[in-house]
């Protein structure tokens, strides 16, 4: 953070900021890579008070700290006319609350994993463990900077600020169908491996024929409602006429592929919570590296602009349909007693 603090502009060039946009983006950056401490221990404390059980606390905190943000946005913004400035403060200030809900519960004598100053030394042996588990998720977060990366900076090149602007908000529009649908598969996942772990093969077979079914039709239901609709979403998050115009053409197109990656939604966790983690790493990898990035590279020379828009859903469809092949093909082996008894 602190090499990202001093060399602020380039990186921000490097994510698709122009002359243009790079004040706004560094009004904001300079606040928000100061509260990075609270944003760590909001997000990073949460999952030692849900492996205690207690979900609804670590929901509670997610909670305040959005609450909290939708509130002080607006006040900062525009009752006291900070702009750019007062919704980085804001989300600082909602992540701090975040944060010391989070301190103060695992402090707490309700805490069965009490959180002492005493115990915080360090111990590299623990630390790599730790390291080792996170790797493909830290692969993962970086094949998402990659990808924001070479799209805005591909539309900032055939494009302009505008076209940049219309991927924040397609961005916006996908996370509002992606985070309840994460939420889903995250909350199924440990059931799927806990019944696996029993050898209960009948009920992990249900489990995640509901949760593909489930997360394919919403996925579909979703972007089809915002493909006829692409104005209305748009409207949500800009009232620039212009911008609102190009979501609407673009926006049928850069979210086709997402009509059928629901399967992939509900396909990648299940072979994780099956104790296949390199399939499902590999799946992960195999849209956002090996297909989408090459496409978007590689598509704007053909069809300008539009080649970008385009990669998306072909890398989702093409994805999606090889995770489908790769789950006919393994999962049969997976649930099988002599493969269950092999890996233990």
């Amino acid at each position: 953070m602190a090499v990202f603090y001093l060399f602020q502009k380039p990186f921000l060039y490097m994510f698709g900021a122009s002359d243009a946009t790079i004040g706004y983006s560094l009004d904001y950056m300079s606040i928000y890579l100061l509260g990075t401490l609270f944003v760590e221990l909001a997000l990073g404390l949460n999952p030692f008070i849900i492996s205690q059980g207690r979900s609804r606390i670590a929901m509670i905190s997610i909670v305040i700290g959005a609450v909290v943000n939708i509130a002080l946005d607006p006040l900062f913004i525009f009752v006291f006319g900070w702009g750019v400035k007062g919704a980085a403060i804001a989300t600082v200030l909602s992540q701090a609350v975040s944060a010391a809900w989070n301190v103060n519960f695992l402090m707490g004598k309700k805490s069965s994993l009490r959180l002492s100053f005493c115990n915080i030394r360090p111990d590299f042996r623990i630390m790599g463990q730790i390291c080792s588990l996170g790797i493909s998720p830290f692969i993962m977060r970086a094949t998402e900077s990659l990808i924001s990366i070479v799209l805005n900076r591909g539309l900032q090149m055939y494009g302009g600020d505008l076209y940049v602007g219309s991927l924040t908000i397609m961005q916006s529009v996908l996370q509002l169908f992606s985070a309840p649908l994460t939420g889903f598969t995250q909350g199924v996942q440990p059931i799927i491996s806990y019944n696996y772990g029993a050898g209960k093969f009948d009920r992990v077979k249900k489990l995640y024929r509901s949760m593909i079914a489930v997360s394919f039709t919403i996925s579909f239901v979703a972007n089809m409602t915002a493909m006829c609709f692409p104005a209305l979403y748009a409207s949500l998050f800009t009232n620039d006429e212009e911008l609102i115009v190009l979501v609407s053409r673009v926006m049928p197109v850069f979210l086709f592929g997402m009509l059928f990656f629901g399967l992939q939604n509900g396909i990648q966790p299940t072979f994780l919570a099956l104790g296949q983690a390199k399939i499902s790493l590999f799946i992960a990898m195999f849209r956002k590296v090996i297909l989408l990035v090459p496409l978007a590279l590689v598509l704007p020379r053909f069809f300008g602009v539009m080649g970008i828009y385009y990669a998306e859903p072909i890398s989702d469809i093409i994805s999606a349909a090889t995770a489908c092949i790769l789950f006919a093909l393994n999962i049969k082996k997976i649930l099988s007693k002599e493969y269950l008894a092999r890996i233990h």
